[in-house]
């Protein structure tokens, strides 16, 4: 689907200027599937965060949560269309700068002006601006590794063991930096996108799979050696065992099951929610916000975010199917892991299906550094699009 301007028809001088101005700073191929499938499902994550925000016998317009939620989204729209309108081969150039930038930022987060939230320094606070530089960290490795292993446009021929081990050393960086604050949760998405990235990039299979050995080995290592935090241990006895503490590291899950078991086929209604409205999921507008929308909008609401969510992953892999470029498509391969492994380890976590790790629903979820990333990655994406010379 694509926006041409037609030059033939005459417009009044102010909006003709308007028009010129946008055909410059908007690429004249959009993916606006895409964008519209991003845009729903972030003023429905709107309306799920004011329900989820909502304090009873308080005003009945949208909280300050709400309001944030869309200031967020009209803060990220503009760098997403600007982002989109810089040929991707440029921003290519300064992804070893934006790696720099990510690791000095994840250092700070280490020193002295990281935050802790709910038992994780990842936080930078200056004033009263909160940002989280692992969701910058994505973008960051994202571009980096695509640069390494898609070598120049015109690469016949697979990478080469050195660039897959420089790979690894982009990808241990800011994992490493992650890990000890800790978010294991970011850091899992990080691995993720690496490993679904050095597995499309052409590259020996017994990279990717030498890569998922070594993270179980040291994963078992971790658990052996009681490396995890006390919270993450009972989160994973939790998860293995429901029952083993409802009134503690099972209780979130567990509310969130009976909210999203109340919702039934049609839902509650929105602000209508019980579970929602008695605040008795923890962190509902934030991780634990699709027991609000199952709730609320039932299971029929429930597939639409999924089908919605779904419609993202499709087009982001269809613009990496339709790349004739490693480096673009890459870059798309390495946005769909990201949106794909959030996708299902939020919802998996809601329904009882994975732990709980802290990991937001994209575009959803409340969050002002999730939601720049996010539409951030989807301007790479409609950036790759625009220049394929195949979009429609």
């Amino acid at each position: 689907m694509s926006l041409r301007f037609d030059q033939s028809v005459r417009l009044p001088a102010p909006l003709s200027r308007l028009v010129r101005l946008t055909a410059r700073v908007v690429p004249r191929r959009l993916d606006w599937v895409l964008l519209a499938a991003v845009l729903t499902l972030g003023v429905l994550g709107a309306l799920m965060v004011w329900s989820a925000t909502l304090q009873p016998g308080g005003p009945p317009g949208p909280t300050g949560h709400a309001w944030r939620h869309l200031g967020h989204l009209l803060l990220a729209l503009p760098l997403c269309l600007a982002v989109a309108a810089v040929d991707h081969r440029r921003v290519r150039a300064y992804a070893p700068v934006l790696l720099v930038a990510v690791t000095v930022a994840l250092l700070l987060v280490l020193g002295p002006l990281g935050e802790v939230v709910n038992g994780s320094r990842a936080w930078i606070a200056v004033g009263g601006l909160q940002a989280q530089p692992a969701e910058t960290a994505k973008i960051a490795l994202i571009l980096t590794v695509a640069a390494v292993l898609g070598g120049p446009p015109d690469r016949t021929r697979a990478p080469a063991a050195r660039e897959v081990l420089l790979s690894l050393g982009v990808l241990a960086v800011p994992t490493g930096l992650v890990l000890l604050q800790p978010d294991l949760g970011s850091a899992l998405v990080l691995g993720v996108i690496h490993l679904a990235m050095l597995a499309l990039s052409g590259a020996s299979p017994r990279w990717p799979l030498g890569l998922l050995g070594c993270g179980a080995l040291g994963a078992l290592a971790v658990w052996w050696l009681g490396l995890l935090k006390d919270y993450q241990v009972a989160r994973l006895v939790s998860f293995l065992d429901p029952g083993a503490d409802p009134l503690g590291a099972g209780y979130n899950v567990n509310q969130a099951l009976i909210a999203v078991g109340s919702g039934g086929l049609g839902g509650a209604g929105l602000f209508q929610g019980w579970q929602t409205s008695g605040k008795l999921v923890p962190e509902q507008h934030t991780d634990f916000i699709f027991s609000v929308v199952a709730e609320e909008l039932g299971f029929a609401g429930g597939c639409a975010v999924i089908v919605l969510l779904g419609v993202v992953l499709l087009r982001v892999l269809r613009t990496a199917a339709r790349c004739d470029q490693p480096y673009g498509r890459l870059v798309c391969v390495g946005v769909a892991a990201w949106f794909c492994f959030q996708v299902f380890v939020n919802i998996g976590m809601t329904l009882g299906l994975s732990p709980v790790t802290g990991l937001p629903l994209p575009f959803v979820s409340y969050g002002g550094s999730a939601a720049v990333a996010n539409l951030t990655a989807v301007g790479l994406v409609l950036g790759v699009h625009a220049r394929t010379g195949e979009a429609r």
